[in-house]
């Protein structure tokens, strides 16, 4: 998934065109906050104030996969506060996997959503909880699950 792109074209600002390059410390860093999102989402469900943290997380998975993973808040932070104190990345990475990572995150939680806006805990609970370990993965080990199953897609289907 990495590139032999120089560290120095990190410094350049990406567009959510096809080719565009991201840093994965980056998506590592909104994976935690995700992660941190989803489990109070899980902790405090089905509450008003869970579902409306799992409404947050749905528009915030519906900006990565619409726009792009450059395009959301986690982004602008991590550009803003987090990248200037470490420095430029070693590597970067494809924008398309983790987007398509967004578009999956998008439809666990919007499952989640709907399960508890249905009363349907259980599904909601779940749908949240697959979710939270996808991101969790990619918090703590920095493996994308999404953006495996979009190699796996993209090779199965070429």
């Amino acid at each position: 998934m990495s590139t032999d792109t120089p560290a120095t074209s990190a410094t350049r600002p990406q567009t959510a065109e096809r080719g565009a390059q991201v840093d994965p410390r980056g998506q590592q860093f909104a994976a935690a906050v995700t992660s941190v999102v989803l489990a109070v989402v899980l902790l405090a469900a089905p509450s008003p104030v869970a579902i409306a943290l799992l409404a947050v997380q749905v528009v915030l998975f519906a900006i990565g996969a619409g726009l792009g993973v450059q395009s959301t808040p986690h982004a602008l932070v991590f550009r803003s506060l987090i990248r200037p104190r470490i420095g430029a990345p070693r590597e970067l990475e494809d924008a398309t996997p983790p987007r398509f990572a967004q578009t999956v995150g998008l439809v666990f939680a919007t499952v989640g959503l709907v399960g508890f806006l249905a009363g349907a805990t259980a599904v909601g609970l779940v749908a949240t909880g697959f979710a939270l370990v996808a991101a969790l993965l990619n918090a703590v080990f920095g493996f994308c699950l999404g953006c495996e199953m979009y190699l796996l897609i993209k090779r199965a289907t070429s």
